[in-house]
């Protein structure tokens, strides 16, 4: 574990634009049970990268020295790692900077929680949030390409929900055409399931070439369409950093998240950094470089050097993203391989 001392305030980790890390998102394994058609190409044999957990908690601790308070664990799909509540037990005993327990997070398409759900809460986590692109089963199956997989997933957050771990999040990742007659289904599922159903926007990160920007459904569209089931309220931001516009409806039941990063960006707060599956630093998601944190560990580095070479990735991290614009260029590695 990290022996470097808590730092003060102004030597946490601040981009060179003033933003403050104080996310960070693990990617645990890029394997998945899934194929969703706006992910992988659906093909096999690829190859997998993947860390002994303990080499994740070495690399998250000394993260936490300086200054992140929230750590969210992602794939790839996460409970393929069956021993993932001993390094969720670990982590649960770090200390921000603070002195607060970390914000622990977690997600996953669900597969496989209902019967991980208890042993996760037990372990320290706090929350999940669960990828689940549609409330038809069919319409689901055809987007993960893993028929009879819906209920798996409906039961996956119940138990999520009697487990504690809440309030959980169902995340959908909404396509023109293929998936955007569940808005007003997905309205309804928050408000009859009490969760917090979050579209987000297609973005270019799928290994295939399926993105274009017709695909993709704005957030003023969105919210026009979810005001045809009942008028929509804004409710304010949890935090300056949040990446979701929150809602409830006129009546005060159920609460919609829209991430609108391609007709939204919120660069501007951007408070995450990301560790890819091979222990790889992204300062973001659309980044064309990897920062080799994990090679260095590898090769004898102290925490303290870490920590140095954390910050001066920190000091790189980019303005902005740049979709749609026409020197854009996709990441040099797809959503499943980053961590989402």
């Amino acid at each position: 574990m990290s022996t470097l001392t808590t730092p003060g305030i102004a030597s946490r980790l601040t981009d060179k634009y003033g933003r403050a890390i104080t996310d960070l998102r693990v990617s645990v394994t890029d394997r998945c049970n899934y194929k969703c058609i706006y992910c992988r190409t659906g093909n096999d044999g690829a190859q997998y990268s993947e860390l002994p957990l303990n080499d994740y908690l070495r690399i998250v601790g000394v993260f936490v020295t300086l200054g992140i308070e929230k750590v969210r664990l992602t794939g790839g799909e996460p409970l393929l790692r069956r021993d993932l509540p001993s390094l969720i037990h670990e982590l649960a005993k770090l200390r921000t900077t603070d002195g607060a327990p970390l914000d622990l997070a977690l997600t996953t398409n669900g597969h496989l929680l209902e019967e991980m759900a208890q042993p996760l809460k037990g372990a320290g986590l706090s929350r999940v949030t669960v990828s689940m692109d549609a409330i038809d089963p069919d319409i689901f199956a055809r987007i993960t390409r893993v028929p009879g997989s819906f209920h798996k997933v409906l039961a996956g957050i119940r138990a999520a929900q009697r487990a504690g771990l809440g309030p959980v999040k169902v995340n959908c990742v909404l396509l023109r055409g293929f998936n955007d007659d569940q808005i007003v289904p997905f309205a309804k599922f928050a408000r009859d399931e009490g969760v917090i159903v979050r579209f987000i926007e297609f973005m270019p990160l799928e290994e295939d070439r399926l993105w274009t920007p017709e695909v993709v459904i704005p957030l003023n569209e969105l919210t026009e369409r979810l005001s045809t089931f009942r008028p929509l309220v804004p409710l304010s931001a949890n935090t300056p950093s949040e990446t979701a516009r929150r809602y409830t409806f006129d009546d005060g039941i159920g609460e919609i998240g829209i991430i609108a990063p391609v007709s939204q960006a919120f660069c501007g707060h951007c408070s995450r950094v990301r560790l890819t599956s091979d222990g790889k630093i992204r300062t973001c998601l659309f980044s064309q470089f990897d920062h080799d944190l994990y090679a260095r560990m590898q090769r004898g580095a102290t925490d303290e050097e870490m920590a140095a070479y954390i910050r001066s990735t920190i000091e790189k991290k980019e303005a902005r993203h740049h979709i749609g614009e026409p020197d854009f260029l996709k990441p040099s590695r797809s959503m499943v391989h980053i961590g989402g």
